[in-house]
């Protein structure tokens, strides 16, 4: 992505994107990580999403986290928990309006799981750049065989 307009008073295009997923994030109603997702196209935001449960349904800060109770360690047994992830919230939310994301970037605040790297790689999304990591070798296999760039900013 070039950043021919960027400037000292302006943030770059990385910067733009991925404070708009901490923003999303802040929408989050899980109580041990807010994660935030912006899915761009030609530097145009598709669609957004952030971690919660699904929509009419009760989420953890009136319920309690389940995994939290059942002390379930982060990164394993996803299915126990009544939230959404964020990159597949955003990918949900695209669907439901109609709008394709096949060849589409997506910025998240964190290093997809194995089970949104699914999502992605089904979705046709070429790229993903991430600012926190989130250990998970199954993302990183499945990415490298389906020609999905990760990208971690430093930003």
């Amino acid at each position: 992505m070039t950043d021919f307009d960027h400037g000292p008073d302006r943030p770059s295009w990385h910067e733009y994107f991925m404070g708009i997923c901490d923003l999303v994030a802040g929408r989050s109603t899980c109580t041990r990580r807010k994660v935030g997702a912006v899915l761009i196209k030609e530097k145009r935001i598709l669609c957004s999403g952030y971690n919660g449960a699904p929509a009419k349904v009760r989420h953890c800060r009136e319920t309690g986290c389940l995994r939290s109770q059942l002390n379930v360690p982060s990164g394993e047994k996803h299915e126990l928990c009544r939230g959404v992830h964020a990159e597949q919230n955003a990918i949900v939310q695209a669907a439901y309006h109609g709008i394709r994301v096949n060849g589409s970037t997506l910025y998240c605040t964190n290093q997809p799981c194995s089970i949104c790297a699914k999502m992605i790689v089904n979705a046709g999304i070429k790229k993903v750049y991430y600012k926190d990591g989130y250990d998970d070798a199954l993302t990183l296999e499945m990415f490298k065989q389906a020609g999905v760039d990760l990208i971690r900013l430093k930003i």
